[in-house]
């Protein structure tokens, strides 16, 4: 059985954070503002994951109320999403994601992202795909406020 997950994010751009998208530092002068690393790539890949498989969301697993995810990198939530849906008995078929960012320019970091991101998830990077798009300066994006990210995920039951 096949099912289909969507998942969303978005945090604030910030002085003084590093700036960490699909597991991949990206040198900006802004980064993003969370409780964990604040990447809002991953975020949306453990929320389409999650909710695929019917496992809520990613707050729900991992709280910005507890110490134990302050700063944490969030390829290991994503790691943690895997082993999830692995114990529930599902696999990945793949990630379709979309960055929405005016700034920094994305598209040459986006195979490190694949890259990242497939190592984690354990499938193969053409299994992941990664666009990126400005919102022609319109919105919280346009004005460069914050970035966000949609993902959708196919994962099918290997029971």
């Amino acid at each position: 059985m096949f099912r289909v997950g969507f998942g969303y994010d978005v945090h604030r751009l910030v002085e003084g954070r590093e700036l960490w998208l699909g597991g991949v530092r990206i040198d900006y002068v802004l980064g993003l503002l969370g409780h964990s690393d604040a990447d809002v790539l991953i975020h949306a890949i453990c929320d389409a994951l999650l909710g695929a498989a019917g496992l809520r969301d990613i707050g729900y697993h991992f709280p910005d109320t507890s110490d134990e995810y302050k700063d944490i990198r969030s390829t290991i939530l994503l790691e943690r999403t895997v082993a999830l849906l692995h114990e529930k008995g599902y696999r990945i078929g793949n990630i379709d994601a979309t960055i929405c960012a005016e700034q920094p320019k994305l598209n040459p970091h986006i195979p490190a992202m694949q890259s990242v991101l497939a190592g984690v998830m354990g499938i193969p990077k053409g299994d992941v795909s990664i666009k990126a798009t400005t919102t022609e300066r319109l919105g919280f994006t346009g004005r460069q406020e914050g970035i966000s990210a949609y993902v959708v995920c196919l994962i099918e039951n290997v029971n």
